[in-house]
Parts: C-alpha cells; structure tokens; sequence
C-alpha cells in the first residue's frame, strides 16, 4: 500500500515503441515513478479493434512494449505494467460506463473521426472499434487515478473520462451537478476527476515528407516515418539522414527554413546542447550551415538517447522468464485495485446482491 497519489497510462500494442511515444508520454512516465504510484497499461484487447485477425501479432507486439518499458527505464518496483485482458473487471466497468454515453457524443470523439480517416476505414470498421473509446474510460477510471500522462490526440479521450466521472458521482453517488470537479472526491463521489499531463512535445512530426494536403505526419510505424526505441546505431543513421528537411534548399549556402522541418523539430526536442541548436538554426536560416552537417549532429544525438534502451532490450530479450514475472506480479496488483473500484462501483450502483 501506498499513499502516493496513483497514475495511469498506457499503449495499445500496435508495434515497438518509437521516439514519438518518449517524447509524448514515456519520458515522463520514468520520471514519474518515485513521485506516483504508478499504473501502465497494455491495452492488448484494444489492438482487436482493427487487426482481429492477427491474434499472435497482437500478442507480440504487447510483449515488445513491455521490454520497451523495461529498456526505457520503468522499475517494476515502484511501477505497475500489467496486461489489459487479464483484469476482467475493466470490461465489466466498460459495460456500465457505456450507458453513460450516448452514442452521438461517443462520434464527436475527434480522435475516433481521425482514426477512421488515417486508417481509411470508411464505413468497415466493427463496433468494437466505436467500444474501444469506451473502453479506454474503463482503463482508467478502474484505477481511480489523479494524474493520465497522454499524448495530445488522447485528450478528446479523457475528456469522456471526465464526463462519465461526473456523471456517475451525480448518479449514484448524489454529488451535486454544479459541484467543482476538484470537490468530489470529499463529497463522497467514487471517481476523481482526471488531470492529463502532456509531454515536453505534443506531436512529434515523423522523418517523412508532406501528405497530399502538404501537411507532415506524426511519427507513426504505420506510416513509416518513426524512429524506433529499439533501432541500432547503423538504421538511426540511415534513418536521420534520409531526413526530409527544406524541399527548397537545394544546397548548403541556400538559405533555409526552420519551422515546421523535422531537422528542427527533433534537434529542439532531443539536443541537450541548447546554445549549438540556437547558433546553428540561425546558421542554417542564413545559408551557412549543410543539411549533412546538421543531420550527422542529430545522429549522435539520437544514438547516446536510445542506445542504452536497446543494450538494456537486448540483455531482456534473452531473460523472458523475468519479462513475463513482471507481467504477472503486475496483472495481480492491477487486479487488486479493479476489483475493489468494480466493488465500490456496483455497490453505488445498488448492484451487490
């Protein structure tokens, strides 16, 4: 038992971890740990939504994001990692939070909108892939939780936490609508009223160029434009410098473009040396300074960040014994907690029979 405050995050497991995940919430995750007491969630029954049909790549991939989280420094120790569809009372609560939802709102969700357009779903998706907005309030409000580190495309999802907080504590809790959502708690509600925490970068762009609309994408694996956490030396290298950058400088005394060009982004993100950065934007802005140059700095950049991950992921790949007594000591610990919410839960909803 502890008395720090509790935190709950997570991924669902559609690949190895990449630079986007560090920047937006892992790294915060890591030097959270001594401060919270932290949950991380491996939201494997959300990956159903869109590759049902790949039950083993699934299972894989949630394996590779849990020695992610081991390589990248978070201590089973002081931190929970746990398997989403070994706590059966997240889908329990999922199921009374969704008539807490009306459908139309459950729609409005932007990042359900932008899901199905990025994924070209159209029309064929299955409703599990509508449920899963859903469920992702029942993977947090299980762990009654002050503090969800996320990225930025996640807030329309704990913005429905928030609501379907409220709306229980007001229901069957008798915690009055106009009360302040700091309040409830006290009042006798069940449910806190969650806070997000963003990462130092709210969205990382990826390596690669512009789509259709000229826009530039996230990083995402899908779209094969990320850097990964478990890349060697040898592919961040080839990676970094088939960077897209200007399209207009066409030679290193051609002035250049610093906004919005991934080169920047990243340099800004992830060099420690803030006065070089400084020096060699106005460098590049004024045609003094190569692409090559820039890009060989921000290799060596990348490569001290996330070479000791993969020594770490290395020695872990040959100790799955210990990987997976992780996962079990910490499916017991986040079952623990979301049987006593369920608990607590259906006894405010005069459920115990």
């Amino acid at each position: 038992m502890t008395t720090k405050p509790r935190l709950l995050t997570g991924d669902t497991p559609t690949g190895k971890l990449h630079l986007g995940h560090w920047v937006g919430s892992l790294e915060n995750r890591v030097h959270l740990q001594d401060e919270y007491d932290c949950f991380f969630i491996l939201a494997n029954m959300h990956a159903f939504t869109t590759r049902m049909d790949k039950p083993e790549e699934i299972r894989q991939h949630t394996i590779d994001i849990a020695i992610d989280y081991l390589s990248a420094g978070i201590d089973p120790q002081k931190s929970t990692i746990f398997i989403q569809s070994e706590v059966p009372a997240i889908s329990e609560l999922c199921f009374f939070f969704s008539m807490l939802l009306p459908y139309p709102r459950v729609m409005r969700n932007p990042t359900i909108k932008d899901e199905i357009r990025d994924k070209q779903l159209g029309d064929n998706y299955p409703f599990g892939f509508l449920l899963y907005a859903v469920g992702q309030v029942a993977d947090i409000l299980a762990f009654r939780p002050q503090v969800v580190p996320v990225g930025e495309d996640q807030i329309p999802h704990l913005e429905m936490t928030r609501e379907v907080a409220r709306r229980f504590n007001h229901l069957y809790c008798d915690i009055s609508s106009h009360l302040a959502d700091e309040e409830h708690l006290a009042a006798g509600g069940l449910f806190p009223i969650i806070s997000p925490m963003i990462g130092r970068v709210k969205r990382l762009i990826g390596t690669g160029g512009p789509n259709e609309q000229g826009q530039l994408l996230k990083m995402s694996k899908s779209l094969n434009n990320a850097i990964l956490l478990s890349d060697d030396p040898d592919t961040v290298r080839k990676k970094v410098m088939g960077m897209y950058t200007d399209p207009q400088r066409l030679k290193p005394t051609d002035k250049g473009r610093v906004e919005n060009n991934p080169l920047w982004v990243y340099h800004e993100a992830f060099n420690p040396d803030k006065a070089w950065v400084s020096e060699a934007e106005n460098r590049y802005r004024n045609g003094e300074i190569g692409d090559v140059e820039c890009k060989k700095r921000l290799v060596d950049v990348l490569v001290a960040l996330i070479e000791p991950m993969r020594q770490k992921r290395l020695l872990l790949e040959k100790d799955m014994d210990y990987v997976r007594s992780v996962l079990q000591e910490g499916n017991q610990r986040a079952n623990a907690i979301a049987n006593e919410t369920l608990e607590l839960a259906k006894t405010a909803m005069r459920q115990v029979f």
